[in-house]
């Protein structure tokens, strides 16, 4: 069931995919984010993306993961269908944070293994992230069912535990002819239940 949220403040955000309403939301912990695209309330097949932060992609624009790429493709394809939710979630890290990253992502670099594998041998699962907060403002701005714009099988089976009507999965992915770097990155998500594909490019 989603947990209790209280609904901060909101307000009109102007961005390079049109103009969304921002809405700030806290649950006695953290705060999280909406931003509201068209009319969703009471609506069906509602275009959504849960976005958990990263300080590395999007403040400090690395190349090490597609967070920020992923984000944008969202942004886009709610705006060409005209109605959408983009959910932004304080979990970097995998929700263990930005110490667990860096240090996961040294460990993988340092010993050739995948990610995962790293965040494991540290000590922090291979994810610690959780939905609830996503549930809960999916709720309050009454979204009746969305598809969700994710690769991960992970995730749409955590919302779909916490209560949220899913009736459909978009990827949400870059093309690795143009990202080469991220070859080893998408195969290690495959390898733990990420839909994409990994055949393209070099």
């Amino acid at each position: 069931m989603p947990i209790a949220i209280v609904r901060l403040a909101e307000r009109p955000l102007t961005t390079k995919f049109g103009t969304w309403q921002e809405i700030l939301y806290y649950d006695g912990q953290a705060e999280s984010i909406a931003l509201v695209h068209g009319d969703v309330a009471h609506q069906e097949d509602v275009p959504c993306r849960v976005h958990s932060a990263c300080v590395s992609a999007h403040v400090f624009n690395s190349i090490e993961c597609d967070c920020r790429e992923q984000m944008a493709i969202a942004q886009e394809l709610i705006q060409q269908h005209g109605r959408g939710i983009v959910i932004w979630l304080d979990q970097d890290g995998r929700g263990s944070g930005h110490l667990a990253l860096m240090r996961a992502v040294r460990l993988a670099a340092e010993q050739a293994i995948p990610q995962t594998e790293a965040y494991r041998r540290l000590g922090y699962g291979d994810d610690r992230r959780r939905y609830e907060q996503a549930a809960a403002i999916l709720a309050n701005v009454q979204v009746a069912s969305v598809r969700l714009l994710t690769n991960s099988t992970h995730k749409l089976r955590a919302l779909v535990q916490s209560g949220v009507t899913v009736t459909g999965q978009l990827p949400v992915a870059v093309d690795l002819v143009t990202h080469p770097q991220l070859r080893g990155y998408y195969e290690d998500k495959v390898a733990h239940g990420h839909v994409l594909d990994v055949s393209q490019g070099p």
